[in-house]
């Protein structure tokens, strides 16, 4: 494991890299703290706030281009930055329920299973976590 092969990416990519592993962490945390609290609260504030800078970062990475300079996986970063304010709203309005499926839901597909998308032969995490690829050596 190395981080060198993130360390050389862009500025941009290193953001949306470090910003979704924040998220992760503190959203592992969220889930396994008590809930209703000050600190939930408090800590659900910066990890809203750094799924919108994962979301938003996401519209300056062109690697992976399916529609133009585009992603199905920018589709996923639209749904992100509609869905953190009704996550916001169902937990402002006590509607527990709604906000614990929105938010683990959001989790799931959006730092879950978009993140193990990114240990795909090709991308840069997976690089990361299991080092650099290296072309057959030929006979000689």
């Amino acid at each position: 494991m190395s981080l060198a092969p993130l360390l050389e990416a862009s500025s941009v990519i290193q953001i949306h890299a470090f910003a979704a592993l924040a998220a992760l962490a503190i959203g592992i945390v969220q889930f396994a703290a008590p809930k209703g609290t000050l600190p939930h609260r408090s800590v659900g504030w910066l990890w809203v706030l750094l799924m919108v800078v994962v979301a938003g970062s996401s519209f300056w990475i062109h690697e992976i281009r399916t529609f133009g300079p585009f992603s199905l996986v920018h589709l996923l970063s639209i749904l992100t930055l509609i869905v953190l304010p009704n996550l916001v709203m169902m937990a402002r309005r006590h509607e527990v329920g709604m906000h614990r499926h929105l938010a683990r839901n959001l989790f799931i597909g959006a730092l879950v299973i978009a993140g193990l998308f990114t240990l795909l032969p090709g991308r840069i995490m997976h690089e990361v976590v299991f080092g650099r690829t290296t072309a057959a050596a030929g006979p000689g």
